[in-house]
């Protein structure tokens, strides 16, 4: 599975060069001028969906949000994804306190392409198989269910809500409620959306 690389940086030159490198090494990329808008684009995800495979690259010193800050408000999104901070020369300390708070690396200004490049493929490696874990436990868990929740499963992805699920498979709404229960537990979700998300990404519908 294909994952996105984010970079975040205030200097539209310095953003531009790190995907024309990355873009170059056959990794896609998306780039944001600022942490204000890319946080922006995170809220506005649908509530309760799962978080596609990504990696951030991320300046630690970033006007009107600076890098700390958006790494800060990540981890309180609950986003899994691995955050490797770009640096200058006085911003060293920092990085490593982060790193020590959970972020995946740092890289201090100026650096080779090619260590770049090997810190954002190790990050993608951690992501892919995290991906693969995943897959096989959504996987393992669906062969876990019911014929009945296969069906109410089925009825969900539909878009179909309780009642409308009870009168197709000939229950009752609290019935649905009970396999619905059940199956979230089983697949290790807290939503219909969510659980939609995971098995569309991991072609597992």
């Amino acid at each position: 599975m294909t994952s996105t690389i984010h970079i975040v940086d205030d200097d539209s030159d310095f953003r531009d060069a790190l995907a024309w490198l990355l873009d170059s090494r056959g990794h896609p990329t998306c780039t944001w001028a600022g942490g204000d808008v890319f946080l922006q684009s995170l809220q506005a995800r649908s509530p309760g969906s799962a978080w596609p495979a990504a990696v951030v690259l991320l300046d630690i010193r970033m006007e009107p949000v600076s890098g700390l800050s958006v790494f800060e408000s990540l981890k309180a999104m609950g986003c899994p994804w691995p955050v490797l901070f770009i640096t200058g020369h006085g911003d060293v300390t920092m990085a490593v306190a982060a790193v020590k708070n959970g972020a995946w690396d740092f890289l201090e200004k100026p650096f080779q392409n090619n260590v770049l490049v090997d810190k954002v493929e190790a990050a993608l490696a951690s992501v892919q198989s995290v991906e693969a874990l995943q897959a096989q436990r959504l996987s393992e868990a669906l062969a876990q269910l019911s014929q009945r929740e296969r069906e109410v499963l089925d009825e969900l992805l539909a878009g179909h809500y309780n009642k409308n699920i009870a009168d197709h498979l000939g229950i009752t709404p609290r019935t649905v409620e009970f396999h619905r229960a059940n199956l979230f537990v089983k697949m290790g979700v807290s939503s219909a959306v969510e659980l939609a998300h995971l098995l569309g990404r991991h072609g597992l519908r």
